[in-house]
């Protein structure tokens, strides 16, 4: 009867704390950003600003640690390993990838570009967005909408600039200072009129 269950305790994976630093192969600086994953699990972490991370593992776990611009590196946690931790120090090499010829111009030479900007038809005055920008209507409410003269919107500027200051003080309206109901001062006074017995009802008063 305990041959099964000792069988299954030895099958068991145990989990190792898997830590290490991610490096470049030439200069051993940090690489921030890099993703250490794996793939059977489905889960996995990011190296952070010096390029360390720590990440739970099993025993027999393949991990890929994997950075923009260099080659997929992979590490195997031994299924036999005793220890709790593993630590590793992974160096990256540059993966350098040749990309393909992009024009910007479908033009062969400079000459038949020219020839064909100045070939180019620009659109007339009348009926572009700019004609429409400048019609009397869009600037008569513009007119309407703006400040008068510079000074008002000058002004209006600096009362924005000073309630921000005093919310951030704490003197400004907010919306909870408005609202009686997250207000302290308000429940204070709602508990003293209920104690002086201002809601009480009085003889010979219709509520």
């Amino acid at each position: 009867m305990l041959a099964p269950t000792a069988s299954y305790a030895q099958g068991q994976r145990r989990v190792v704390q898997f830590s290490g630093i991610v490096a470049t192969g030439d200069s051993l600086l940090g690489v921030p950003g890099a993703t250490i994953f794996v793939p059977q699990a489905g889960r996995g972490t990011a190296s952070n600003t010096y390029g360390y991370f720590s990440l739970p593992v099993l025993t027999g776990d393949s991990i890929v640690i994997r950075s923009l611009g260099y080659r997929n590196q992979y590490v195997i946690i031994p299924p036999d390993y005793p220890r709790q931790s593993y630590s590793v120090i992974v160096s990256l090499q540059e993966d350098v990838t040749v990309l393909p010829e992009v024009r910007v111009f479908p033009y062969a030479t400079e000459k038949e570009f020219k020839e064909a900007f100045l070939a180019l038809r620009l659109p007339k005055e009348r009926g572009s967005s700019a004609a429409k920008n400048l019609s009397p209507d869009v600037l008569r409410q513009i007119f309407n909408n703006a400040p008068v003269t510079s000074a008002g919107n000058y002004r209006q500027t600096l009362q924005q600039q000073q309630q921000g200051y005093d919310r951030r003080m704490g003197m400004g309206q907010t919306p909870q200072t408005n609202n009686p109901l997250l207000n302290p001062f308000s429940w204070l006074k709602l508990i003293q009129q209920v104690k002086d017995g201002e809601f009480k009802k009085k003889e010979g008063v219709d509520y």
